[in-house]
């Protein structure tokens, strides 16, 4: 008989006083995503990203520096091959101080997407 008792849960002999929550509300800006202070500060101004990135560009040694525009193509506009943004890719890492992963680097194909990205990455300096 003491061998039975000891094999019954002990959760049936466990009462929990439960009170009820307060009703949950959800505010419109409930789930949008908030940064600290900190975070939200470090993103680069966008016209500052676009006058560094073009800068780099420009002292490529390959391009053409009347080409270059905010809106250049670095195959289509200023006739670079894949290895040759590679290069820009890897000069604009060194220039805002972080590294672009393999996957997002090989996206960038044009000044504005490189913008566009630098500007939206926490980490660039």
């Amino acid at each position: 008989m003491a061998a039975s008792r000891s094999t019954l849960p002990l959760i049936k002999y466990l009462r929990v006083r439960v009170d009820a929550l307060p009703p949950l509300t959800l505010t419109p800006n409930f789930f949008v995503r908030r940064f600290c202070e900190e975070v939200r500060g470090c993103f680069l101004d966008k016209s500052e990203v676009t006058d560094r990135v073009i800068s780099c560009v420009k002292n490529f040694q390959k391009v053409d520096p009347s080409k270059v525009n905010p809106n250049a193509h670095f195959q289509n506009d200023l006739g670079l091959d894949s290895l040759d943004a590679v290069e820009i890719v890897m000069a604009l890492e060194e220039e805002f101080g972080f590294e672009i992963p393999d996957n997002e680097a090989d996206k960038i194909n044009s000044i504005k997407l490189a913008v566009d990205f630098i500007s939206s990455h926490p980490q660039a300096k």
